[in-house]
């Protein structure tokens, strides 16, 4: 367990340090594209150690009962995930691309009317899913890092956004809202405007069933989603 969560703190730590205050000095001394090797390397090494150390540490006895009504709730918290990360993919100013202060300016539409951050909320969902079904110690520490570097990373983005794109971001960020649905309960988004699109709906069904189904070819000694009724 200490070379578990020595390794997760390795990893967590590096993301946010080459994210962050790293960057742009590591940008100048490297390169864009040498920076992007460095990060590329340091983030699947220190992954890797985590995923080692994972595989090391006794399972250990759940600490409570799971039954077919936390399989439940996993099962449908997973799937928000899903749609959640599939739309985070199409018209989001968040991502490097061109054009992202034009995106920025249209209205919060289906998952970002939601929340700004859906691929960020959609890895927290995934850790509270399997913390759900899965809690035992190591699931537990592996799922609080990923959800930790996941939601402080969001609130990271937003100030390095607004630091890269001034005005729009901010005013991206006046119009939406970090929390799930916060712009609906603050009433600055109307309730319907939070109807993820067929691209997200579509595609989070997709790619739930399948990652669901393909559960025990990763190596987890369970079925999971839907297909454990089957």
């Amino acid at each position: 367990m200490p070379q578990l969560i020595t390794a997760l703190a390795l990893f967590v730590g590096t993301h946010f340090a080459m994210s962050h205050p790293l960057r742009a000095p590591l940008v100048v001394r490297l390169g864009t594209a040498g920076f992007q090797l460095l990060y590329t390397f340091v983030s699947f090494a220190t992954l890797g150690a985590a995923v080692v150390a994972f595989r090391s540490v006794p399972v250990g006895e759940p600490l409570w009962a799971v039954g077919d009504g936390l399989w439940a709730v996993s099962t449908v918290v997973m799937l928000a995930a899903s749609i959640l990360l599939l739309g985070s993919f199409v018209r989001n100013p968040a991502l490097p691309a061109p054009g992202a202060k034009e995106l920025a300016a249209q209205p919060a539409r289906g998952v970002f009317a939601i929340t700004r951050h859906p691929m960020m909320w959609s890895f927290a969902l995934w850790s509270l899913s399997h913390v759900l079904i899965a809690p035992r110690p190591p699931v537990i520490v592996l799922c609080a890092f990923v959800a930790f570097l996941a939601l402080v990373g969001a609130a990271g983005q937003d100030h390095k956004k607004a630091a890269l794109m001034g005005d729009a971001w901010r005013d991206w960020e006046s119009r939406t809202s970090y929390w799930p649905f916060g712009g609906q309960i603050s009433g600055r988004i109307p309730w319907g405007a939070a109807t993820p699109g067929m691209h997200a709906l579509g595609g989070g069904l997709v790619v739930w069933l399948l990652a669901t189904w393909a559960h025990p070819l990763a190596g987890a000694d369970m079925s999971a989603g839907i297909w454990r009724w089957f």
